[in-house]
């Protein structure tokens, strides 16, 4: 059921409506992750939370390594701080490890296949400090013997970022190149070196950072998003939550201080419209996506619940539209699927934040 008050105050947490960050990295720093398999679409979530809100300052900040793209948890992608990349992913990302492997009789790759595919890459890269494109490794791959096809490349290149081994780095003009973790992301950032291999104190940092980023929100939320057992979870809510704000509710919400009154002071700023990409953690943060919009309206979101995700017009808190880029380079438009709600005087704001939206193509 859509609760506006949630949604008001998720948008306001995450950074949204008062943009409060300097840099790209400070915000995905502040949310923890933004996820980001569609790399123009977390490109703009991470300029939109900045108060410039600008393509370039992300570009900068991946080619300077502030941030990655890497598969800590969920068998997804996400945008990363370098600093926290490696001991996330080697906190989270057992349980997509172990599915993976499930996969690997249908692919018909075998744990040869992986380790020499393994050894080519992090040889290759040894010698290219840039990195290589993703199509520079499929070909390596391909020129060794070992096939690529049928989902066999994206299996080795996701395992092999899952293992912190590489990463996604720096822009090449359409994608990020493929880095070694060892020359890209900072010394001593593993999980062992950060938290002396303490599983629980490194719960302790995600878990605050996500509640005070998105919530409110329970920690079957982060639960969720991170795919980390509720025992570690409970293990660490005491620390995690000390100093934050909460309901009464059985499994309590968690969000940070301050956050209500700001809500109540930001009122006007949140009628007014705002364009996000698709895979926005506003609405990708949470399993249940069910207070930003009706059921019906989440279907035309994600039709068929797929995975997929459309971009979407919010309005205090909850989403009253869809839309896209319409027309050709030089004669762009935004295309508009309406849902109930939507205002005439916010819709005929859209045509503006359309102009000013971080697109990475022309």
């Amino acid at each position: 059921m859509a609760d506006r008050e949630l949604g008001r105050r998720r948008l306001v947490a995450q950074g949204v409506v008062t943009r409060p960050f300097a840099r790209p990295a400070d915000a995905v720093t502040a949310l923890g992750a933004m996820q980001g398999q569609d790399l123009p679409g977390v490109i703009a979530s991470a300029a939109l939370r900045t108060a410039d809100g600008t393509v370039a300052d992300v570009i900068e900040d991946l080619d300077a390594g502030r941030i990655v793209r890497g598969y800590p948890m969920r068998g997804t992608v996400f945008l990363l701080p370098s600093a926290d990349a490696t001991w996330m992913g080697q906190l989270c990302v057992g349980p997509a490890l172990r599915a993976a492997a499930t996969r690997r009789v249908d692919l018909e790759l075998s744990d040869g296949n992986v380790d020499r595919a393994r050894e080519a890459l992090l040889t290759a890269l040894a010698e290219t400090p840039g990195g290589l494109s993703r199509g520079q490794v499929m070909e390596l791959w391909e020129t060794l013997g070992q096939p690529t096809s049928g989902g066999r490349g994206y299996h080795l290149l996701a395992h092999m970022i899952s293992e912190t081994l590489v990463f996604f780095g720096p822009w090449n003009g359409t994608d990020q190149n493929v880095v070694l973790a060892q020359d890209w992301v900072p010394a001593g950032s593993g999980l062992e070196d950060r938290f002396n291999g303490d599983r629980v104190a490194a719960v302790t940092e995600m878990l605050r950072r996500y509640l005070t980023s998105h919530g409110p929100a329970t920690i079957r939320d982060f639960a969720w998003w991170t795919k980390l057992p509720l025992k570690e979870i409970r293990a660490a809510l005491p620390e995690a939550s000390a100093g934050l704000e909460h309901d009464e509710a059985d499994e309590p919400s968690y969000w940070r201080p301050g956050l209500v009154e700001e809500v109540a002071e930001l009122a006007a700023s949140l009628r007014r419209p705002r364009l996000l990409p698709g895979f926005d953690e506003f609405i990708l943060g949470y399993q249940d996506r069910s207070f930003a919009m009706s059921e019906e309206e989440l279907l035309r979101l994600s039709p068929g619940k797929n995975g997929m995700f459309r971009r979407s017009v919010v309005v205090d808190g909850q989403v009253r539209g869809l839309w896209k880029r319409g027309g050709r380079p030089g004669k762009r438009s935004p295309e508009l699927e309406r849902f109930d709600g939507l205002s005439k005087r916010a819709e005929a704001a859209l045509p503006r934040l359309f102009d000013a939206f971080p697109f990475t193509t022309p």
